[in-house]
């Protein structure tokens, strides 16, 4: 898969960075003058053998110091000085590198986040977690380790070829001809393998989002995997996988490793050219001493470093894909767009009016057609039909987490697409048939959807849910931790859990979606009486298929293949003896 933004990695990121072009900059600086004081040393060593050969003749003689033991001392100070400076950038460029790859990684993974938690359902509904996870972390700790490191080794590359050559150019330019011979090949040889190696390295990070993936689901779907016994199939298919991967990988690998001997051979032919033409106009009297050595020692460092060329580039390819991933990801566009208008819940009186409303998941046909219906404040609407009839898409649209086609939803006579989104999700409790608790406490889940309320509150919550009994009982109590997903907890703890979040929230619409599909008939008549105590101070949306839960609803839809086909009080529902009259007679037996 290419990126969906032809623009180049290193340009994107910085896009994304711009906030640290400071901390940038002065990791760049730092390394740039690490690198010219680690080039010092081959200097030092020839001018300290042009003092000892030309003595007062020497070069550093001409800035009239003319004594041989004077000139040995100050090159001494000089080598101190270019040492202690050296290291003391290498210090500085190790932390600013270290902390840039800290900050970027941090910010770009909540950036990430943050960007995730804006998109709508139809995202994850064609995408999948591992995938994400593999972004959000293995892609962006990939780019953490190539600035703390990568960055600047391409850096101080660049600068030994350009200080080097260039001086090089200026003491010897015939001889420096055979020391940059081989340079024009080994960078267009980068440029060759760099190119490559990009779509190696994007499918290897593809590869590695479908294995996150695969391990994600079996691990979620532990339960079933063991109930059916396909420890040995998920083995296999996960072998696959795995293999998959390891297959992308040895082919990147197979390609950047075929690089380096290129270099090495290259970098060979320069340096045996030095050594004998250099050698050679010497011995003819045509050069100096102190600047051969110069120039055997300088083309060490020049061409040394290119042999490391093939491990830079393969970190820096596996970073420029994981750049890619991250950034598209930040750049999916968000289809619910936000509204402007600010609202308050204690301001809500609870009128909802669906009008004309259409809508489709992409790829399929009409899952509602024409809804038309009002939901007067403080009422409660009953919406029943069978699996798939569009019950649950109703509460989507109302909630935003998707847009209808056509016609209007409105709040109070405002369009809910003009509402600013966090209120308008403020304004709405809901209990979903899937119940999701987070890993911490009891305490903690409850309280999730308010700040910070009170033990008593979240006490008082949970005894309209009626939790507060089997809270009582568990290990710890309140502070019972409640596993991932819950899990420690029976479906019907973990609904009542629920429903006690979503009383405690104390939004003016509440909204039960299933609520009660996991608890005993007992249960469901006590939850039943407390819930008629709290519906009568907020609109309540009630979708259920067991109609004891409804029949006391002001208003019953019933929704046939995204329709409604018919609407009223359960009595006049009943007397209809249509759909809703034969489901009732089904549940109670008739």
């Amino acid at each position: 898969m290419r990126s969906k933004n032809n623009q180049n990695p290193i340009i994107r990121l910085y896009l994304n960075l711009i906030e640290e072009r400071s901390l940038l900059f002065f990791a760049f600086l730092s390394s740039i003058i690490n690198k010219i004081l680690d080039l010092a040393p081959p200097v030092i060593i020839g001018l300290a053998v042009d003092i000892v050969v030309k003595e007062q003749n020497s070069w550093i003689a001409g800035f009239g110091i003319k004594e041989v033991p004077a000139q040995l001392i100050f090159l001494a100070f000089a080598s101190g000085i270019v040492w202690s400076g050296e290291s003391s950038f290498e210090y500085l460029y190790s932390i600013l590198w270290r902390n840039l790859a800290q900050l970027s990684q941090h910010k770009l993974r909540i950036k990430a986040y943050e960007h995730i938690q804006e998109l709508d359902m139809d995202f994850f509904e064609n995408d999948n977690t591992g995938r994400l996870l593999s972004i959000l972390n293995d892609d962006i700790n990939q780019l953490e380790r190539f600035l703390d490191q990568g960055a600047n080794q391409i850096i101080q590359l660049f600068i030994t070829v350009l200080i080097i050559g260039g001086t090089m150019i200026f003491v010897a330019p015939k001889i420096a001809l055979f020391a940059f011979f081989p340079i024009p090949i080994i960078f267009l040889g980068s440029i060759k393998f760099q190119r490559k190696l990009a779509p190696k390295y994007r499918d290897v990070r593809n590869k590695a989002g479908l294995l996150a993936s695969r391990l994600n689901n079996n691990l979620s779907g532990i339960l079933t995997i063991k109930s059916f016994t396909k420890e040995k199939w998920e083995l296999n298919r996960l072998n696959k996988e795995s293999l998959d991967y390891q297959r992308s990988n040895k082919a990147a690998i197979k390609l950047s490793s075929a690089f380096i001997p290129l270099i090495r051979f290259a970098i060979l032919f320069a340096f045996i050219a030095i050594l004998l033409i250099g050698g050679f106009q010497t011995w003819n009297k045509s050069l100096d001493v102190g600047t051969y050595s110069f120039l055997v020692f300088i083309t060490q460092r020049l061409l040394w470093p290119l042999t490391t060329l093939g491990h830079v580039l393969d970190d820096f390819q596996r970073s420029m894909a994981s750049i890619d991933r991250v950034i598209d990801l930040i750049d999916t566009p968000i289809k619910i767009k936000d509204g402007k208008i600010k609202i308050e819940p204690k301001d809500i009186k609870g009128e909802i009016i669906f009008n004309n409303v259409n809508f489709n998941y992409p790829g399929r046909d009409l899952t509602l057609k024409n809804i038309n219906f009002t939901i007067e404040k403080n009422s409660t609407l009953g919406i029943v039909g069978l699996t798939g009839s569009g019950k649950s898409t109703i509460i989507k649209l109302l909630l935003r987490i998707y847009d209808s086609n056509n016609g209007s939803i409105t709040l109070d006579g405002v369009s809910i697409k003009e509402i600013n989104l966090r209120d308008l999700r403020k304004c709405i409790s809901l209990v979903s048939q899937d119940t999701y608790l987070f890993h911490g406490s009891v305490q903690e889940n409850i309280a999730y959807g308010s700040i910070n309320p009170s033990l008593k509150d979240i006490i008082k919550s949970s005894k309209i849910a009626e939790a507060h009994e089997f809270i009582e009982q568990l290990p710890d109590g309140y502070k019972t931790i409640v596993g991932e997903r819950g899990q420690r907890l029976s479906g019907g703890q973990r609904q009542r859990i629920a429903l006690a979040r979503a009383v405690l929230k104390d939004a003016p619409i509440l909204i039960l979606d299933e609520a009660t599909a996991s608890v005993d008939n007992e249960t469901e008549a006590l939850i039943q009486k407390s819930l008629s105590k709290i519906t009568k101070e907020r609109t309540t949306i009630v979708i259920a298929h067991r109609l004891s839960t409804i029949k006391n609803a002001d208003n019953i839809l019933v929704i046939d293949k995204g329709k409604i086909v018919e609407s009223g009080k359960h009595e006049k529902l009943l007397d209809q003896n249509k759909i809703y009259a034969d489901l009732w007679n089904v549940q109670v037996g008739i």
